[in-house]
């Protein structure tokens, strides 16, 4: 048996992942004109808004997603019921996913359906603020040992580690991204390269923590803030930013970063002049899915029209979403800035004079928006 993964302990609040992390991310495939002038190189090193997510360390976010899920229990924290109930808490994810990618992405969930008991106590695994990659690869390893004699790790792409309720030390949600510069975990002759690992949080965030560390492992940043006010960054308006949000889709620009809206679904001025545009919501398939105006090397705005029940501070959710992505700012630190908690009905527009970009929303209705994106100043393009 020999081992090898790099951990991402994205949390509701912290991010966790090895020094080798801030190694350089491999280049994306060319894009259309189209879009090209809009896409943003990556600046962080790690999980940011770039396109140049790297294929090695992060899981293609298209496809079809192999997910073992394991049921883990502790020495002083024994299951005392079955395992059903946990499987059926996070079931929901995959529809969710499903719908969120238009398809384009499937998790194909196998529960393994029995308590694995863990060889050391659950308050030894270290699950606190400042956890550490290794403390976290150590609890992965425990969990993948002691499942191997009831399945074959080889048939699956990711693993789910679900810990029993009566574990309170395992008190949240990290996801874990193989390190190939370390011998990391195998099992059955298969590298173990992305997992979540659930915590007790996942009863308060309901199954969309499951979409949320999802994200990580196909290299999505948090859009909450790591300090300050959690969610003065976006809110209720992607999953990555406010779990628990009634609005949660993942932003328009997820989706392309992801490779589930396509170029041509993207309409991109990447230099000074104008364009019109008739958005569909990202909540449905097809159409047109976002604005997007390039306004730096690092930097663009985005409108995308929305059509959800509802954000997460009960602001209307029906309109024109506009947002800032910079894809120099890091993980937890406002990488996506939306410009204001509501959307923008018709009529109502936005201006950053110091980049020279407007977007006006010209009208509106139940099959999407209109929007006109100005930019007046010319912007250094450094597209990927």
């Amino acid at each position: 048996m020999r081992t090898s993964p790099l951990i991402v302990a994205a949390l509701a609040g912290c991010l966790a992942f090895p020094a080798s992390a801030s190694a350089s991310a491999s280049a994306s495939p060319a894009r259309p004109p189209s879009a090209h002038g809009c896409a943003l190189k990556g600046a962080t090193g790690w999980t940011d808004e770039g396109h140049d997510t790297d294929p090695v360390r992060f899981r293609r976010a298209t496809g079809t997603h192999r997910v073992l899920t394991l049921f883990a229990d502790f020495p002083d924290a024994r299951a005392t019921g079955p395992t059903a109930p946990y499987a059926a808490h996070l079931a929901p994810a995959a529809d969710w996913l499903r719908e969120a990618s238009y398809g384009r992405a499937r998790l194909e969930v196998t529960p393994l359906h029995r308590w694995i008991r863990m060889p050391a106590p659950s308050a030894s695994y270290g699950f606190r603020r400042g956890l550490t990659f290794e403390a976290h690869e150590r609890y992965l390893r425990d969990a993948v040992t002691a499942a191997e004699p009831y399945a074959d790790f080889s048939r699956y792409d990711m693993v789910y580690v679900v810990p029993a309720r009566e574990a309170s030390e395992i008190s949240f949600s990290p996801a874990y991204l193989f390190d190939p510069a370390t011998p990391g975990v195998t099992a059955d002759g298969t590298r173990v390269r992305w997992a979540v690992t659930f915590g007790q949080d996942m009863w308060r965030w309901g199954h969309k923590v499951a979409a949320h560390e999802t994200g990580h492992l196909f290299g999505l940043p948090d859009l909450y803030a790591f300090t300050g006010e959690t969610h003065r960054h976006v809110g209720g308006w992607d999953v990555m930013g406010d779990i628990a949000g009634t609005a949660p889709q993942y932003l328009g620009w997820h989706s392309w970063k992801l490779g589930w809206t396509r170029d041509d679904q993207v309409a991109c001025l990447g230099a000074p002049g104008r364009r019109t545009v008739r958005l569909t919501p990202v909540e449905r398939p097809g159409g047109t899915k976002i604005a997007v105006v390039r306004a730096g090397r690092t930097r663009a705005y985005v409108a995308e029209s929305r059509r959800a029940e509802g954000n997460d501070e009960g602001a209307p959710s029906t309109g024109v979403l506009i947002y800032e992505v910079d894809s120099a700012t890091p993980t937890g630190e406002g990488p996506v800035r939306v410009v204001r908690a509501r959307a923008h009905a018709p009529g109502e527009s936005f201006t950053d004079p110091v980049a020279g970009v407007r977007v006006d929303v010209v009208a509106g209705g139940g099959r999407g928006d209109v929007v006109r994106v100005v930019r007046w100043k010319s912007a250094s393009a450094g597209a990927v």
